[in-house]
């Protein structure tokens, strides 16, 4: 934890107060609080002392204006002198009209800034909390404020207080400040009544509480360590732990192992809880395997769902292949290889067809062919991806409207159901999905039940990429039954600008050496061999800031995509954003939340799916203002600009870095791979292959040549346990 953010001062003779006990005063600034842990350094004010005083404790939750009353003793700090080191301190509003204006004008609650908390004291004087709190409407009666702030203010105020009070029940128990506000959000003032009840409940149902987090507070308020409850939500636990993984089941006997490793249980008080969760039908017993039932129901779905596509006869009559084929070359003016044509016909001519290959195969050629006949037949064609970048280069591909799978579904926040599904289908003819290897076994479900029956369905990817982050290896698994036709495209067509980056991503696939054009020669792929870490760091902040912008015109910000494999260390996506954000944005208005800092102009990148909002997982904008006044950040997603309270601002990190995985499905213009032995434990090919391909213009591999030939040799990929290959191709038509 960084604790150096204290002024620097000299020694202030000692305070004519006793070495321990009580300290009251006004908080007159916060030095530095930490959302995570509550640690706090604040500058106080004590009636009758001409200087102020540092008091460093843990709080909730500490403002400009508010009372401290600390317990607690006086230490002297080599650096910064005499402070007191509160063991407990305790926060309470202010009661002087002077107080109070200074506590409304610090920026803890939206609406209310220095003028508008001038107003307010200047009308209501003392009485201006309580006004606040229990007669809010009264606020209209000061100038420049109407109803739309008042109600802002109304409601940031009981937020605040309500996550004050939360804040204080749960960091008894050990949470932290920015869990504790993520938790308020999503239980309201009920949280301390629910969490009492269940404590697990944490981990299943808020997004960013782990297990042992939940386990801390339930062992905190004297839950037995072996009782039912634990015993299930361990189970449970395990089980969704793996689904991260990737995995869509665990076998009973290992789940029960990995569980009693975890919580230190009895095996036979974690197997009658297994049974009590399989008959409560949270987890499915199918065979020996277990499953979630939520990944249970969506695997049998998916089966069922392609066999009656299989089954139903399309709503139009048969294209004549032999004519459509000539009439799609004819129209794009090109001729098809035979395997494109292989694809084509496949296509055009099955109910649900696969085609898959890696890049610079002529996937996108055969999609605009398909759009352009399917079109000409007067058939209503939707084109879909799992991503928004995915979904805009389909489009700009075929010059046909393309949106990702979660807009064309349309989810609906009051019900958390998608509108489309089994009983409002989508309407169409034709369905064409791209990007499918990064779907997982309920994104899937939920695309293949909103499907008429009648519909024809297209699905393409690339098997060799990274499989999805969630659970399920959808398109591996599809292919893999033999029940649906596949074409697999491997003759390389793309050859701009001499073709590198395509080159080089087939021989990685192959298993083969990297190979690099004339270093004098402008070309669209480079690789830069360097060892250190710190090296590493200083060529890609030269490349991304001056070198490639020079040379290519790129601008870094909007152009540029920094890949790393991981998000920790010293060549992780959090320190590698943390010094691109130095170099490319360092100065401007800004807020510091949960450990970072959120600057305007900004490249950010949302981290899990808000439907309320309409902004997913990897879905990446700019931010184009900060509000203090208001508590609010904006960013810009594409043409839309979307509103974040600061205390949401844990959805979004800073994406000039990204891991690998969070790169799938986008192309950038340019792409910067690092790659080091620092790295060891995730190079894999397909991951340096994944990496390598995001690149549309330009790909720069900064790194170790031996960790570059560990990723090539390595092509060990960890197998899934997944059931939906063999439920398909046991499945009778």
């Amino acid at each position: 934890m960084r604790r150096d953010f204290r002024p620097k001062a000299k020694p202030s003779p000692k305070p004519d107060i006793a070495d321990s006990g009580e300290l009251t005063g006004t908080v007159e600034s916060v030095v530095f609080h930490s959302e995570d842990t509550g640690y706090t350094v604040c500058s106080i004010r004590v009636r009758g002392q001409r200087d102020t005083m540092t008091v460093v404790g843990s709080c909730p939750a500490v403002w400009v204006g508010e009372t401290v009353n600390a317990t607690g003793k006086w230490i002297r700090h080599r650096q910064h002198g005499y402070q007191f080191q509160a063991d407990t301190m305790e926060c309470v509003p202010p009661t002087s009209a002077k107080g109070i204006e200074r506590y409304l004008a610090g920026g803890m609650i939206r609406g209310i800034g220095k003028v508008n908390a001038a107003r307010i004291v200047k009308t209501f004087g003392e009485d201006t909390l309580r006004i606040i709190e229990k007669e809010s409407k009264r606020l209209e009666e000061v100038e420049g404020i109407g109803p739309k702030r008042r109600q802002m203010i109304k409601e940031s105020w009981a937020e605040q207080h309500g996550v004050r009070d939360i804040m204080i029940f749960l960091q008894s128990h050990g949470i932290g400040t920015a869990q504790s506000a993520r938790i308020y959000r999503h239980y309201g003032g009920n949280a301390p009544m629910l969490i009492r009840e269940d404590p697990y409940r944490l981990c299943r149902e808020v997004w960013g509480i782990g297990f042992k987090t939940a386990d801390g507070i339930a062992r905190s308020i004297g839950i037995p360590e072996e009782s039912e409850l634990r015993a299930r939500a361990g189970l449970v636990y395990v089980l969704q732990t793996m689904t991260e993984e990737g995995h869509c089941f665990c076998p009973m006997s290992e789940l029960v192992l990995q569980a009693q490793d975890l919580l230190g249980i009895p095996a036979e008080i974690l197997a009658e809880a297994l049974n009590h969760e399989i008959e409560r039908r949270s987890l499915v017993k199918d065979d020996d395997r277990i499953y979630l039932a939520s990944i249970h129901k969506a695997e049998t779905a998916i089966v069922e769902k392609v066999l009656r596509l299989l089954q139903a006869p399309p709503a139009f009559k048969p294209i004549v292949v032999d004519k459509a084929v000539p009439w799609a070359e004819e129209k794009m003016k090109l001729q098809f290889a035979p395997e494109q044509a292989k694809a084509l016909r496949m296509a055009l001519s099955e109910k649900v067809s696969i085609m898959t290959g890696g890049p610079g195969v002529g996937k996108t050629t055969i999609i605009r062919a398909l759009v352009d006949v399917f079109k000409a037949r007067r058939l209503t064609v939707s084109l879909a991806a799992p991503t928004g970048r995915a979904a805009k280069r389909m489009e700009e591909a075929t010059r046909h409207k393309a949106k990702t799978i979660h807009r064309m579904l349309k989810y609906l926040p009051k019900t958390g159901r998608f509108e489309h599904g089994p009983d409002k289908p989508l309407s169409g003819d034709v369905f064409i999905l791209d990007e499918v290897s990064m779907m997982d076994v309920q994104l899937m479900n939920s695309f293949l039940s909103a499907l008429p029956d009648q519909g024809c369905l297209v699905l393409v990817g690339d098997t060799d990429q990274l499989p999805s982050v969630g659970p399920g290896n959808v398109l591996a698994d599809l292919i893999e039954s033999r029940r649906i036709a596949c074409t697999r495209l491997d003759t390389i067509f793309r050859q701009e600008t001499g073709g590198w980056i395509v080159r080089n991503a087939h021989h990685v696939n192959n298993g083969e050496r990297l190979e690099l054009p004339d270093s004098d020669k402008l070309s669209d792929f480079y690789f830069l061999d360097t060892q250190e870490p710190d090296e590493v760091v200083r060529r890609m902040l030269h490349l991304v800031s001056d070198r490639i912008p020079k040379r290519f015109g790129l601008d870094p910000t909007e152009d540029i995509q920094v890949l790393t494999p991981m998000r920790r260390n010293q060549l992780g996506a959090d320190n590698l954003n943390a010094v691109l954000q130095d170099r490319l944005n360092p100065s401007g208005v800004h807020v510091e939340r949960f450990g970072r800092k959120y600057r305007v102009g900004d490249r950010v990148m949302q981290i899990r799916n808000n439907y309320d909002k309409d902004v997913f997982n990897g879905d990446i904008g700019h931010i184009r203002s900060v509000s203090e006044m208001e508590q609010q950040l904006a960013v810009r997603f594409d043409n839309r600009s979307i509103s974040y309270d600061f205390s949401e601002l844990d959805e979004l990190v800073l994406a000039y870095a990204c891991s690998i995985h969070k790169s799938q499905g986008s192309e950038y213009p340019a792409v910067v791979i690092l790659m080091t032995t620092q790295h060891f434990k995730l190079l894999q090919r397909n991951l340096l292959y994944t990496a390598i391909t995001r690149g549309r213009r330009l790909a720069c591999l900064i790194g170790s040549g031996k960790a570059v030939g560990m990723a090539i040799k390595n092509n060990e990929i960890r197998l899934r346990r997944t059931g939906l290959r063999l439920r398909l191709a046991g499945s009778g038509l």
